[in-house]
């Protein structure tokens, strides 16, 4: 049997009803998305409820984000040893079960332990979805089906910050965790019926050294991007974090390069597609957590809209970018993945930079437009950057591949989030300093400001003393929130910058994409010779 015949029979093609298959994988997904989604807007209410201090109700968020991570490189090997539809629906009911407990979480630890427990499921189910949907669908199809996969993954987005606000304000915060149940079971009911079951490789032994390693890399690594600008960048425990993670990766590549069957299969890298791939996205996710992070943070504390008011600004983005991930699926086939990459990272690049100019009068229509044109860009380029390095690759290898490609963008999109955060931090600081510095007190204009903010508060019933307080307080306030515009426009254009640099990974792929078509081209010559 050829090397094309034994991969086509490696896994159960699903012709007549994949769609019905990838509605279920569909489901899971936009389940475990939406709930990330929704505990941004609730923070502040789960620590009224609890009456905790900020750092305390962060664990919400940060035991969730570290179960799930550091439980994806194990994706790969529980799919290909026990199957993907089990393995898929398995991780399904455990996030339903611990979604289940968050709802009766009685105190801030019990929601962290019950989050954890949410996390450990929740981590497993986007790549081992996205892997089965190369098990399942015929590689002709897989484009299209990706792009429409690629809808949960947008769509959540959207709706989280709109859909959490309504339940908090109208029902009660259990409904955030309440809400997946439902959601769940009707995926694992229709996933029982539905998917079939992939061939299980029996003789697979667990990596525990490696597992153990990539648990010590990953979760040392994410504490560190995530409690970095809290604990300081050169504080004894963030640099312990650094170097713990940076010595277990070295033991790991050893450990690694030595295995058969390892939980993190590096050699994956000698395919120059899928690293040169893997590489452009997570440049990608950096440039996107310039919008999908900076953006709220401005809308909320500059412009002074609610969490629902800002979900509802920033939901045409999203929902430009699902509208355009099953077009761009159709494309791929038809133009690749070149064109299509330079064209979005192209609308990227820019418009990220036109954001640039936000100022404390920018109206809502301008950034909304600028945010879809955005949006249009993200969903263009984002789908066929992630996909064009696994389309190269043999079934068997899809499982790993789908890990290593999910935990790297989950690192980098973690590494743009502290970089982006340090940067907007810093400059607002400089740029305070330097707006309070070139006040002149004893110009006609201040003495007039001075004495207008005055009188204001004396109308108010303040006395003279509290009034002549209130002005230096309203004109701090005052130099802060223009600092805050600055900085975060000023970091926008940062985040510009690795669009422009995956833009010029993407061309190096025109090369690669020749040299793989003329070896292909040999490969048919040589098979038609060998058959006269």
């Amino acid at each position: 049997m050829s090397q094309t015949a034994s991969a086509a029979a490696e896994a159960p093609k699903q012709e007549g009803g994949y769609w019905l298959a990838v509605i279920v994988l569909i489901i899971g997904t936009f389940m475990a998305i939406l709930d990330n989604s929704l505990m941004n807007v609730a923070i502040p209410k789960l620590m009224a409820v609890f009456g905790v201090s900020q750092n305390d109700i962060e664990w919400v968020v940060t035991g969730y984000m570290l179960a799930s991570a550091v439980v994806v490189p194990m994706g790969g090997f529980l799919a290909d040893r026990f199957g993907y539809k089990t393995t898929f629906l398995s991780t399904v009911t455990a996030f339903v079960i611990g979604s289940a407990l968050c709802g009766i979480a009685w105190s801030n630890g019990s929601l962290v332990i019950a989050r954890i427990i949410q996390g450990l499921g929740g981590g497993f189910i986007m790549p081992v979805g996205m892997a089965m949907l190369y098990q399942i669908v015929p590689r002709a199809k897989v484009q299209t089906v990706m792009g429409v996969w690629g809808i949960s993954a947008m769509a959540a987005p959207a709706m989280g910050p709109t859909l959490s606000g309504y339940l908090v304000d109208h029902f009660s915060w259990r409904y955030l965790f309440y809400i997946n149940v439902p959601i769940g079971v009707v995926a694992v009911g229709l996933g029982y019926f539905l998917l079939k079951e992939t061939p299980k490789r029996e003789g697979l032994k667990f990596d525990f050294l490696g597992s153990f390693l990539a648990m010590l890399v990953f979760g040392c690594l994410l504490l560190a991007l995530t409690d970095g600008q809290k604990e300081g960048w050169s504080s004894l425990y963030i640099v312990s974090l650094f170097f713990i993670s940076f010595f277990s990766f070295l033991l790991l590549l050893w450990v690694e390069l030595g295995k058969d069957n390892a939980i993190m299969d590096f050699h994956l890298f000698k395919n120059s597609q899928f690293t040169l791939s893997l590489i452009a996205s997570s440049f990608v996710m950096i440039a996107m957590m310039g919008g999908v992070y900076l953006m709220p943070i401005y809308l909320q504390n500059v412009l002074g809209l609610t969490p629902m008011q800002t979900g509802l600004l920033m939901m045409p983005q999203s929902i430009a970018m699902a509208f355009m991930m099953p077009i761009a699926g159709k494309l791929m086939g038809k133009v690749g993945v070149v064109p299509l990459g330079v064209v979005g990272l192209t609308i990227i690049g820019c418009s990220t930079l036109e954001l640039h100019h936000i100022a404390q009068n920018t109206p809502h229509g301008w950034i909304q437009w600028l945010l879809v044109i955005r949006g249009i860009g993200i969903g263009l380029c984002m789908m066929p950057l992630s996909t064009a390095g696994m389309n190269g690759l043999p079934n068997h290898m899809i499982g790993r591949a789908s890990a290593m490609s999910n935990v790297i963008r989950n690192v980098m999109a973690s590494f743009g989030i502290a970089v982006l955060t340090s940067i907007m931090t810093k400059q607002s600081s400089n740029i305070g300093t330097r707006i309070a510095e070139e006040i002149d007190t004893s110009s006609p204009a201040f003495g007039e400001f001075q004495t207008n903010v005055a009188h204001r508060y004396m109308e108010l019933g303040t006395g003279p003393g509290s009034a002549a307080s209130g002005v230096s307080g309203f004109l701090s306030a005052l130099i802060q929130k223009e600092a805050l515009t600055r900085g975060i426009a000023e970091t926008l254009l940062v985040s510009a910058l690795p669009a422009f640099v995956s833009l010029v990974l993407v061309l190096f792929m025109i090369r690669r994409k020749k040299a793989a078509a003329a070896g292909a081209s040999g490969e048919t010559q040589q098979h038609v010779m060998v058959e006269m």
